[in-house]
């Protein structure tokens, strides 16, 4: 028996969300399901907006404070839809010390993009992440899901550049 048994109804008719209500009943709409939840969310719309965040919140039983507190926290989840392209550029100590932040102020000049936008034309997602676990790489950034290390500002751009 799930302990939250009441029905509640998507935000819209759309097909997708049966694949979250899947999510949630077969983890019997424990508030524990969240995280998963939320994945299975932006695995199928791309991001998670304020109807996803109202609706898994009450779905769940769980405040909505703490469902956007959990969206914020992670920097897999984001609240905006992204650009064609994804680069991350990790901010972590090594990275850092290592000039990542001179990587970012590359982008930003370039494209005129900061941390958590898109470009206007939609091409480009430019994301901070606090540490992708590849120090030894320092600086890294992972671009459209492919790790990559040792980075200079001309071999961002040269990346970068290939999505234009």
């Amino acid at each position: 028996m799930p302990a939250y048994p009441v029905k509640v109804q998507p935000p819209t008719e759309d097909k997708r969300w049966g694949l979250v209500m899947a999510t949630m009943k077969r983890h019997g709409y424990q508030s524990n399901a969240m995280i998963e939840t939320l994945h299975t969310v932006q695995e199928s719309f791309g991001f998670l907006d304020d109807d996803s965040l109202r609706f898994v919140s009450k779905a769940l039983n769980v405040p909505l404070s703490k469902v956007y507190g959990v969206a914020t926290f992670y920097h897999f989840f984001t609240l905006k839809p992204q650009g064609k392209h994804t680069c991350v550029i990790c901010m972590g100590t090594a990275c850092y010390v290592k000039g990542a932040g001179e990587l970012m102020e590359t982008i930003a000049k370039k494209y005129n993009v900061h941390p958590g936008e898109t470009t206007d034309d939609g091409n480009l997602s430019l994301v901070t992440a606090r540490c992708i676990g590849a120090c030894g790489l320092a600086p890294a950034g992972v671009f459209d899901g492919e790790v990559n290390g040792k980075l200079t500002a001309a071999d961002t751009l040269t990346k970068l550049t290939k999505w234009e």
